[in-house]
């Protein structure tokens, strides 16, 4: 994936940063949608509020990511079967195309409702296509779908990471953190 083969051990400090920094708003995204309260509530409007921002952000620095990794590459990946690196792999492509492709069925399903994606703070408002109520149908499924397929690769990944730590005690965590 890496124009330029990296030569660290270690993932770079921009390369960490987005990690933890889309980790985090991931982790906020799902605690928005989760505890948004009922229709047409204050909490909701709030929590909904965050969940559109955190997503957002997310594609922003999913952006700034791919990029940077194009630019800078990874680590030399670390010695394993074929059948872990392939996972590995799996895992990675699967979680860069949630990163990516997540925000911006929210943004098409807000976009098909008759609504711009609005960020508090910005003079920005974001439209992609028109209103379409059958299309907002399918967005919002797929977004929903995805998002709960999600929580199962996202704890793959993490068990995996631990894994790696305590039981292949390899550096595999370590540099990542």
């Amino acid at each position: 994936m890496a124009t330029f083969p990296a030569t660290a051990e270690r993932y770079s400090k921009p390369a960490i940063l987005f990690h933890w920094a889309i980790f985090l708003l991931v982790a906020l995204a799902y605690l928005a949608i989760e505890i948004r309260g009922p229709k047409g509530s204050d909490s909701r409007a709030l929590w909904s509020t965050v969940h559109f921002c955190s997503g957002t952000l997310v594609l922003a620095l999913a952006v700034l990511r791919l990029l940077w990794r194009l630019w800078r590459g990874a680590p030399h990946e670390i010695d394993s079967n074929r059948v872990l690196n392939f996972l590995s792999r799996l895992v990675h492509l699967a979680l860069y195309l949630f990163i990516f492709v997540q925000p911006l069925l929210g943004i098409l399903t807000i976009n098909t409702g008759g609504h711009p994606v609005s960020l508090p703070g910005l003079d920005l408002q974001i439209v992609l296509v028109g209103p379409d109520p059958l299309a907002r149908k399918l967005l919002k499924d797929a977004h929903e779908l995805i998002g709960n397929a999600f929580y199962w690769v996202i704890g793959i990944h993490a068990l995996a990471a631990i894994a790696h730590h305590v039981f292949l005690r390899d550096n595999t965590l370590r540099r990542m953190i």
